[in-house]
């Protein structure tokens, strides 16, 4: 299988992964903090340890207010449900995946607070000035993607987070398409929620995620339950991060996500933007001198992450990414992506488009097979 749905989740992982992973499953995997015998102490280390990582990594100002999640769309819905009142307005845009959206409508359908929509230009960027001008006395939030899950386009988060913070508000950033590809600063950029997954650009395994809770945020815990170190209080304990870590976390992935960690750490986030955003345009190039096919985002390489998407006007998008898969043993990701708003303004709903998503071990012969499997399908 030439496996090119990295944007979904990243595949295969690096090999110390799956080594780390197998090695803490064997001798370490103990409930950490419930216990205190060395096989508990040795896991509740591994979760001290990724803290502290991730706050490096990142920039953040203390390692206890990383908190460890099921997956990007737990972090947001810990963040949104958690900060969020009673008639607050909040500030999003049409890029956003339905991890961001779904949560933000139903809290307004619920009339429990109010929502802007930024659009995107014609690109897929977001204007600062944009964000600016939809703030209104009642705005509590502004929420938005790091990169578009569909287009790749890269955003000016730095930019609209010194906005937000001239106005005294909270900034949130799904970083679910940039983190272990582009460098983010959550200090630089005025980020006071991020939230991400381990298991994509960061190759640890699904179900791993994490949540950074800034020093400026005060918000409701998403889960209540036994944190171990203290067992009396009736209520969860408010110091984090147990404050928001109820129940026994996945220390088994967290071990992976670390080892992933590593691995970026040590190819470098430039070294593998470039070596994806290359495919990329390698595929953009081939495609652009194909009749009948229509590409979307930036052609600027510098202003994209590692994601292509595009449509043919012969087949529909499911159809096409069917036949890479079933003809030629190809895995692309058709459809709306879980990201609707974007599509309704690009005129590609409902069939969507077929987003082409290389990794770090993709090479040039697999994006050079997926273009010839194209032609062929093509006629071309």
């Amino acid at each position: 299988m030439i496996y090119l749905d990295n944007a979904a989740t990243s595949f295969p992982k690096p090999e110390a992964v799956y080594v780390a992973m197998d090695r803490f499953a064997r001798h370490s995997l103990a409930n950490p903090g419930r216990s205190g015998h060395k096989m508990a102490l040795e896991s509740e280390h591994a979760l001290s340890d990724a803290r502290h990582r991730l706050n490096r990594f990142f920039n953040g100002r203390n390692p206890d207010r990383w908190v460890f999640t099921l997956n990007c769309t737990d972090a947001l819905n810990m963040a949104f449900k958690g900060v969020l009142n009673d008639g607050d307005h909040v500030i999003t845009t049409d890029l956003e995946h339905n991890s961001v959206s779904r949560p933000l409508v139903a809290l307004a359908e619920a009339k429990r607070i109010t929502l802007t929509r930024v659009p995107s230009d014609t690109g897929g960027t977001i204007s600062p000035e944009a964000i600016r001008a939809a703030i209104t006395p009642k705005t509590r939030l502004v929420a938005m993607t790091h990169a578009s899950n569909v287009l790749g386009t890269v955003q000016p988060v730095a930019d609209v987070g010194r906005i937000v913070r001239e106005h005294d508000l909270l900034f949130l950033v799904d970083a679910a398409q940039t983190a272990g590809v582009i460098p983010l600063d959550v200090q630089t950029a005025c980020i006071d929620l991020l939230a991400f997954p381990g298991h994509k650009s960061l190759f640890g395994p699904t179900g791993t995620g994490a949540l950074y809770v800034g020093s400026r945020v005060t918000l409701r815990p998403w889960r209540e339950g036994g944190t171990g170190g203290d067992s009396l209080t009736p209520t969860q304990p408010t110091d984090f991060p147990h404050y928001l870590e109820g129940g026994t976390p996945n220390v088994l992935g967290v071990a992976g996500l670390v080892a992933g960690l590593d691995f970026v750490e040590e190819r470098g986030l430039e070294a593998i933007r470039k070596h994806e955003v290359d495919l990329c345009d390698r595929l953009r190039h081939a495609i652009a001198d194909l009749p009948g096919f229509e590409l979307f985002g930036h052609a600027d390489a510098s202003r994209r992450v590692g994601a292509v998407s595009f449509r043919c006007e012969m087949l529909a998008a499911p159809e096409l990414a069917g036949l890479l898969d079933e003809k030629f043993d190809i895995a692309v990701r058709p459809g709306l992506h879980c990201a609707p708003y974007i599509h309704k303004a690009l005129g590609t709903a409902p069939d969507g488009l077929v987003r082409v998503s290389p990794g770090p071990f993709t090479t040039n012969a697999e994006i050079d097979h997926l273009i010839d499997a194209l032609k062929q399908i093509t006629g071309m």
